[in-house]
């Protein structure tokens, strides 16, 4: 009977991994593989090699180093070998993850692994995720309160906004135990991650402690679920086409028009937040996060600054608009003394400025070469005359006039002769220091990573 169970299980990993080729991708196409050199991955390997001549692709792998473990590069030239053998090239990516990163170690090595993956140079990037893997995914979502998107777990394709190829899951409908028998049944090597005995990371806790107790009760617990995922994924799908009508109009770019939400009923407004969050390529929010961020974008006074953070992002509201951006965290000194170079970097802020000598225009040489002259930003209290004469106006105010967003204003390189503020980007340059028109002057012009202004 076991001899039987292994030879039909044997045919289903193959069949599987064939049928999703056959819905999924065309022929010649480029295919990339994700391997860990883990159980999974490496069966998803080798069914793959056993199907290029039936079903023709190009197919190679890449292994993220993460450097996390003593036994990593034991775990890349084990990847190297494997892939030797069958003739797959192989490319190794090393990546740094520090221990202290906000998101923890597990998110900042998922993290690394999405940046290289969405630089590859492919038309689908595989993935051995499998059946257990969509179960505890949907166990793990419904603990954390998740939607229907949530609850949809991993689908088989997916294309993510930064992404050069789509992502595909070959092995959704395969069991952790199939797996096993086809390694077995084909003398498969694999290597084991000594963290994912560590029952301190939930999903591994799901998997060793709260399964087995699941499935003793419930048979087919796996299966069940995994069907589960595949129906809210279904209702997902109605909820994208819903928040894709609302969208019309009420999203352009970056913007989200705040009027629009408002005259939805309260869960269509959610629905198309969270489907204007998830078009930016952000992580979902959790739906306390959520809730509260339609709260602010609706019900907070027009002179309230919003800012609401999201998983890595800002939201934030703007002229009737709701705009996300990235948290920034700046680590350079400033300010930066100009001593009369042609291009000044204001690297905190990843700003640079460039200085262009003219006659008659601009600000006035001789008076930025008597004084100590430096490139900074907004500490607050400034202000400027824009015109010969005239009052001196408030930064701020102009900022305002001049409609820069409010999580620009706090890195618009400024220009300062001795405290005073002598030129802003966008803005414009003070008049008494303007030059005459035969005087020697220098225009200013942000050439990169300047705020729009």
């Amino acid at each position: 009977m076991a001899a039987s169970r292994k030879l039909l299980s044997n045919k289903d990993v193959i069949e599987n991994v064939a049928a999703c080729l056959a819905r999924q991708v065309p022929g010649a196409a480029r295919l990339t593989l994700a391997l860990s050199g883990g159980l999974d991955s490496i069966v998803l390997l080798h069914a793959l090699s056993v199907l290029q001549h039936r079903h023709p692709f190009e197919l190679r792998a890449v292994h993220v180093h993460h450097g996390l473990s003593p036994r990593a590069d034991e775990w890349a030239d084990f990847c190297m070998h494997a892939c030797a053998s069958l003739a797959i090239d192989l490319a190794v990516h090393h990546v740094r993850i520090a221990a202290d990163d906000p998101v923890g170690i597990e998110g900042a090595a998922r993290r690394e692994r999405r940046h290289v993956f969405a630089a590859l140079d492919t038309d689908f990037l595989l993935t051995a995720h499998h059946q257990n893997d969509q179960a505890e995914t949907l166990l793990l979502q419904l603990l954390r309160g998740s939607g229907p998107k949530g609850l949809s777990a991993m689908a088989e394709r997916q294309r993510l906004p930064d992404w050069q190829g789509a992502q595909l899951r070959p092995l959704l409908n395969v069991a952790r135990a199939e797996l096993q028998d086809y390694a077995q049944a084909h003398g498969l090597d694999w290597v084991e991650d000594e963290s994912n005995l560590d029952s301190r990371y939930r999903r591994n806790a799901l998997r060793q402690q709260v399964m087995p107790l699941l499935a003793s009760h419930f048979p087919g617990a796996t299966a069940t679920l995994a069907r589960a995922a595949a129906l809210q994924a279904e209702a997902s799908g109605l909820l994208d086409d819903l928040a894709q009508l609302d969208a019309r109009g009420a999203i352009q770019g970056g913007r989200l028009d705040c009027q629009a939400l408002e005259s939805l009923p309260v869960p269509r407004a959610r629905n198309l937040l969270r489907h204007f969050i998830g078009l930016q390529g952000w992580l979902m929010p959790s739906a306390r996060r959520l809730n509260e961020a339609l709260h602010q974008l609706l019900d907070a006074s027009q002179a309230a600054r919003v800012c609401v953070k999201l998983n890595g992002a800002e939201l934030h509201r703007f002229r009737g608009g709701a705009y996300l951006v990235p948290v920034r965290t700046y680590s350079e000194q400033i300010p930066v003394a100009w001593r009369g170079e042609p291009v000044l970097n204001l690297d905190a802020v990843g700003i640079q400025v460039m200085f262009t000598p003219v006659v008659g225009a601009g600000l006035k040489r001789t008076l930025l070469d008597a004084g100590r002259v430096e490139l900074l930003v907004r500490a607050g209290r400034e202000r400027m005359r824009l015109t010969p004469g005239g009052p001196h106006r408030k930064l701020k105010n102009l900022l305002q006039e001049s409609a820069v967003p409010p999580w620009e204003r706090d890195r618009l390189p400024l220009l300062v002769c001795d405290g005073q503020l002598v030129w802003a980007a966008g803005i414009g340059m003070d008049a008494d220091f303007l030059a005459g028109p035969r005087d020697a002057g220098l225009t200013l012009q942000c050439v990169a990573g300047c705020p729009p202004a």
